[in-house]
Formats: C-alpha cells, sequence, structure tokens
C-alpha cells in the first residue's frame, strides 16, 4: 500500500463551509491498513467509529434486524461522533431486505415554511454566504429523528427502548477521544465560542484519551425512546429546541417540526456489466451521476487499461465531467421539479455525450454544457453499511452538511444543527463561498429538500447481494463509491484493498483533476499534463472515507473500514 503517513490540510475548496482558518483540517499520522478487511460468518456494521460499529453489532446479536442497528448506529454516531453524527441532520438510506425487495428512504432537512428564494440576498441582490453556513437562519428543518422512527415502524423487529438503551448508556457512561477528534475539538474552539457565546461540552482543552460524557443527550434519548418522534416534533425537546433556535435568529417554528416528514423513495436502478446498482434518487445526485458515469465507461476495456493508468483516468474524468455537468442543470428535489432520470441514463444519450472523447486530448470542461456554474460541496457526511444474518442490507449515509453543522450546540439537549440551507443556490447561476451552484431546479422554496451527493448504495451480482458501499466526501462521494466499485469488479481486489487504494476526482468545473498523496507517480501526471489536463497540484486531500461489506463467494462478509478514519468494521 502506497500509503503511510498523510501530512494535509483541506485547504478552501475542499473543506467546509466556512473561511480556510475555520475549515482546514489537519491530519497528522493514518495507521497502516490492512490488506484483507475482518472476516465475519454471520453480520456486520462498518462505520466511522468502533463504538457505534459495536453497538449496531450489538443489536443484531440480540435478536435485531439490519434496520434496529441501523437506528442505533445512527444514533451511536450522534454521540461519538458529533463532527457528523446527529439528531440535528439527516440522510439517505438505501436497503435490500433477505426477500430480495429493495428501497431507498429519504430523511433529508427541508426547508422552513418561512424559507423564500431570495433569503440570503442583500437589498443589492448580493449573496449573504454567512448567513447561510453559520447560525440560526442555516439550520434547516432536522430529519434524523423522524427518519429513525418511520424506518422502525416499516422494517424494525425490537423495541425502540431497547434499540436506544445501549446508545443512552454510552452517552452517559461517554467514549475516548481520539487524535483526529482531539484535533478538531482544538481547530473548532474559537468558532464554537464565537458562535454560541458560550463554552460548550467540546472545548480545546480535551486531549486524545479523555473520556467525553454528554448526560444532555443521554436525557434527550431517554425521552425520545420512551415518547417517540413526538418528543422531538411537537413535545418537550422540540419546544426547546425551537426556543433555543429563535433566541439564535432561526425562522424555525414548532409548526416546521410538526409539518415534517421522511419519504420513502424510488432508489435508482440500473446494470453495469453484471452488476445490477441500486443507489439513492433525488434529492439526493448520488445515484444518476453514478449511474451516468458508469454507463459511459462500460463500452471500455477498464481491466486492460490498468488500475490507475493513464488511460483509465482519462476515460473516468472525462465521463465524470459530463455527468457533473448535467448535474448542475437537472438534478433538484423531485417533489418540487421534474427530474428527468430514465433520460440522462438511457444509453443512447450517454453514448452521445460521450462521442466526443478521445485518449489524445482532454476534453476542456468550458466545451462541456450546460454552462460555466462551478460547485464544490460539503465533505463532512458520515456513512455506515449494515449487512444482518438474515441477508437485509443497509447502506446509510448521515450529515450536519458541514463541520459541526451550523456550529450552533444546543447545550439542554447535547447536539449540533446542520447548516443544510446552503446547500440550496441561494442565487441560482451564482457561486456561493465554495463555489457551490446549482440552477433553477435547487432554488430555496418552503419545504423542500436541498440537493446532495449523498450516495448510498447497494450492488447486486447474479441476482444476490453482492456489496454495500457509501462515504462522505461531498462532490467526492460518487466519484470515491465509483472507484471502488471498480476496484473489486474489474481489478479483483479485495473488499479491503478496494477501499484502501488511490483516489482521484473531477467534477466537470473547476476542470481539474485532484489526486490523494502519495499514491500517482510523476510520469503518470506528466503524461496527462501533456494531453492538456490540468492537474490540481496544491491540493491534496484524502477523496472520501469508504465504508464497505462485500459478500465473498463462500458468503462470508468481508469489511472495508477506511483508514483514511477512526473507521472500524465489527462483526460475527
Amino acid at each position: 500500500m502506497k500509503y503511510s503517513i498523510y501530512l494535509f490540510v483541506l485547504i478552501l475548496f475542499w473543506s467546509c463551509k466556512e473561511a480556510p482558518t475555520i475549515e482546514q483540517e489537519q491530519h497528522s499520522e493514518i495507521p497502516e491498513a490492512p490488506k484483507i478487511g475482518l472476516i465475519a460468518d454471520h453480520a456486520m456494521v462498518v462505520s466511522a467509529r468502533e463504538e457505534a460499529s459495536k453497538i449496531g453489532v450489538e443489536i443484531l446479536k440480540k435478536g435485531g434486524n439490519a434496520f434496529d442497528a441501523m437506528i442505533a448506529t445512527e444514533m451511536a454516531l450522534a454521540v461519538v461522533y458529533p463532527y457528523a453524527g446527529n439528531l440535528g441532520g439527516g440522510g439517505f438510506m438505501v436497503y435490500r431486505t433477505q426477500y430480495g425487495e429493495i428501497g431507498s428512504f429519504d430523511y433529508r432537512e427541508k426547508a422552513p415554511l418561512k424559507a423564500h428564494r431570495d433569503m440570503y440576498l442583500d437589498e443589492d441582490g448580493d449573496y449573504q454566504s454567512d448567513r447561510s453556513k453559520v447560525g440560526g437562519l442555516a439550520v434547516g428543518v432536522p430529519g434524523t429523528v423522524a427518519g429513525i422512527f418511520e424506518v422502525h415502524q416499516k422494517l424494525g423487529s425490537l423495541p425502540m427502548e431497547v434499540i436506544l438503551q445501549p446508545v443512552i448508556e454510552l452517552a452517559r457512561n461517554g467514549y475516548v477521544v481520539t487524535v483526529s477528534q482531539a484535533e478538531r475539538f482544538q481547530q473548532y474552539d474559537s468558532i464554537f465560542t464565537k458562535v454560541n457565546g458560550t463554552q460548550i461540552l467540546y472545548r480545546n482543552t480535551i486531549k486524545k484519551g479523555d473520556t467525553v460524557r454528554n448526560l444532555q443527550l443521554a436525557n434527550t434519548l431517554e425521552k425520545i425512546a420512551l415518547q417517540g418522534r413526538y418528543a422531538f416534533y411537537e413535545g418537550d425537546v422540540g419546544e426547546a429546541l425551537v426556543s433555543f433556535l429563535k433566541k439564535n435568529g432561526s425562522i424555525i417554528t414548532m409548526d416546521d417540526l410538526a409539518a415534517y416528514e421522511a419519504e420513502w423513495r424510488e432508489p435508482v436502478v440500473f446494470e453495469y456489466d453484471d452488476l445490477r446498482i441500486i443507489s439513492m434518487g433525488p434529492p439526493s445526485s448520488g445515484g444518476v451521476v453514478l449511474g451516468q458515469i458508469m454507463k459511459m465507461i462500460e463500452p471500455y476495456p477498464l481491466s486492460k487499461h490498468g488500475h490507475n493508468s493513464a488511460k483509465y483516468i482519462q476515460l473516468l474524468t472525462e465521463a465524470e465531467r459530463r455527468a457533473y455537468a448535467d448535474r448542475s442543470k437537472f438534478l433538484g428535489d423531485s417533489d418540487f421539479v421534474s427530474v428527468p432520470i430514465d433520460s440522462l441514463l438511457s444509453e443512447r444519450y450517454l453514448s452521445k455525450r460521450m462521442e466526443d472523447f478521445s485518449f489524445d486530448a482532454a476534453t476542456p470542461s468550458e466545451e462541456i454544457q450546460p454552462g460555466s456554474l462551478q460547485w464544490i460541496e460539503s465533505t463532512e457526511t458520515t456513512h455506515y453499511s449494515i449487512i444482518d444474518s438474515l441477508g437485509n442490507a443497509v447502506a446509510a449515509t448521515t450529515t450536519l452538511n458541514a463541520a459541526y453543522g451550523s456550529k450552533l450546540y444546543v447545550s439542554e439537549l447535547g447536539f449540533f444543527l446542520n447548516n443544510e440551507m446552503d446547500d440550496f443556490s441561494a442565487k441560482p447561476g451564482e457561486p456561493n463561498m465554495f463555489g457551490l451552484i446549482g440552477g433553477e431546479a435547487n432554488a430555496i422554496a418552503p419545504q423542500k429538500r436541498m440537493l446532495s451527493s449523498m450516495t448510498p448504495t447497494l450492488v447486486e451480482k447474479r441476482d444476490s447481494l453482492w456489496m454495500t458501499l457509501g462515504t462522505p466526501g461531498g462532490s467526492t462521494i460518487i466519484t470515491s463509491v465509483l472507484q471502488t466499485i471498480l476496484n473489486v469488479h474489474e481489478f479483483n481486489m479485495n473488499m479491503q484493498q478496494g477501499v484502501n487504494v488511490p483516489r482521484f476526482h473531477h467534477q466537470w468545473l473547476p476542470d481539474e483533476i485532484i489526486f490523494e498523496p502519495e499514491g500517482f507517480p510523476q510520469t503518470l501526471i506528466d503524461s496527462l499534463q501533456k494531453k492538456g489536463y490540468i492537474i490540481q497540484a496544491k491540493q491534496t486531500p484524502i477523496i472520501g472515507k469508504v465504508d464497505a461489506i462485500l459478500v465473498r463467494d463462500d458468503g462470508t462478509l468481508e469489511g472495508g473500514a477506511d483508514p483514511r478514519g477512526d473507521d472500524a468494521a465489527i462483526g460475527y
């Protein structure tokens, strides 16, 4: 493996939603990754933290199914991974039951009832970016709590009190802080204090090895376990939340909470070679863009070109730039706009999209329609994958959007709030501070869901479950999922190898290829530059933190927990 030590900074475009002095994240040593992942005979959970994966498996051992474990893992991440795990955010889930039934679930945040198209513009029509990313006005109506209860009602098996009990105990007894967590608490301490006006639970005095106990969150979870979603959306928890939000400039009211509903959606399903890919549809762009890329590259002999070869990188780059260009124009919340999914995934259309591709030279992104709109999306998200002993499978991605969301922390309740309103097109046709652009399809409207790149994905092979995977990473989510599937399918890697190997990314605009550090020889980069490809040499961020499970030929499970983070696979 070519990773040993990463020393890098996620600078402006690759951090999330703040000024560089706030959002740059410096990482120290990444442990040497195993060459093969954890093997389990029956069931597995892979998530961003070992504690969350363990609790998910604990629920499975108690007789729960993958959906019970989903709830437990989601809530445990809210305790041990406040960077992205949450009660104050939302997410997406793709699932497959033991009987082969597939579906997807949308518990993405929504714009408040009082939201309007121009709410972040001043009297001159200029976009005021700070208002959409920090503080109360940046917060969308949270969907996570509604999500876990909807999943439980339709697919769960154990009582909710049983599922949440180990999570409540974790919050009360505490968890041990890792190196990366301690660095983040120190890094964000000043902005936490600035936004909240006081010290909060997470502060720069917390060191590696310290135990953090969140008694307020434990109390909140107890109320939710006893009173159900009512506690959060109509009861005491909701009232405390709305009171806090009002004091901090939010327009969210109890009416917003009462009106929130999570939605069951049709997943995006497409074929690639002998695989059947099941991924998330709008308001996520993930499944559509992933499908476009994979269908554009399918006619080419990828394995013959070689893994991470110049031709392989060219091919993926050219398909990516075309798919991401389409994303900016056509994709949004399908409850509000018509999204032409079938047309975007049609072989005839995608074949035409690749007509001007040549291995001889790069196709400049300015020549790729629909225009010159530039966007980059928040990277601070988290994903987990679950397969139970019955064969039920879950891929779920959840987020606060930015690191610690809006930075608003509800001390009385013990959790951070999202800043998802920044994922709308605050002024269609113009970039927000991170270049995130969308068109009219992603303009702000009351109760509308903002566009996302989250791509929780399941893969079938020969009509059987083969893989579950996903990742954080903003706009790089889709390309990370893509490359992980290809690593295993086209290049015969095991699951852990498929997660470990270096990744690259292109997204139409800015017209440049981003490479992870230490993984790509200079001779390769030079050959691409000679063909007209622009290489972003100043930025070498990590690209995604993929958590995946592969069903091996003998029926056992192999976990792929990304060594780029504190991620862990637990199984039995």
